[in-house]
């Protein structure tokens, strides 16, 4: 009985498969994202303001951020929780697949989140008139947050490795 249990439990992991498989639809909803606002901007690209070109950039380079995260935590969640990734050797393999174990993984989100934070906190910052000070006081605390949650987990992860 055991036995039968342990196995059921071990192959109950699958169940994670189509969910990393689900995150790369949202990854082909952030590429139509990002080319609806490229096709947006290449009209009125002579007549927009240099500050709100700066804006869309700092969109779309949160945008690519926010992909890169999820192919990171598509590709290693799936090699740490499922199964490994069989990519042959004359493909074009990543070189960090493989290497990333879950501890690594949870700071390189967490770097990854602080990075699109410090993006959309930047766009706050470049459209602070618009914006409620009492609001870019909140997004500046989230901010910080983020920050010493992200140096936290990297302290604690180095003092566990140790």
């Amino acid at each position: 009985m055991e036995q039968i249990f342990e196995k059921l439990m071990y192959a109950s992991r699958w169940i994670m498969a189509p969910i990393y498989l689900g995150l790369s639809l949202v990854l082909l909803a952030l590429g139509i994202k990002f080319f609806q606002e490229i096709f947006h901007i290449i009209p009125i690209i002579f007549t927009i303001a240099e500050v709100d070109l700066v804006l869309v950039t700092l969109s779309l380079i949160d945008i690519t951020l926010v992909g890169g995260l999820l192919i990171m935590v598509m590709f290693s969640g799936y090699e740490n929780f499922v199964s490994r990734l069989d990519v042959g050797e004359n493909s074009e393999k990543l070189n960090w697949l493989g290497k990333m174990d879950s501890g690594s993984l949870k700071n390189k989100v967490a770097a990854s989140i602080v990075a699109i934070s410090s993006i959309h906190l930047l766009k706050i910052f470049m459209n602070a008139e618009n914006t409620a000070n009492d609001k870019i006081m909140w997004y500046l605390l989230i901010h910080i947050t983020f920050v010493i949650s992200a140096f936290a987990m990297g302290y604690l992860d180095k003092i566990t490795r140790k």
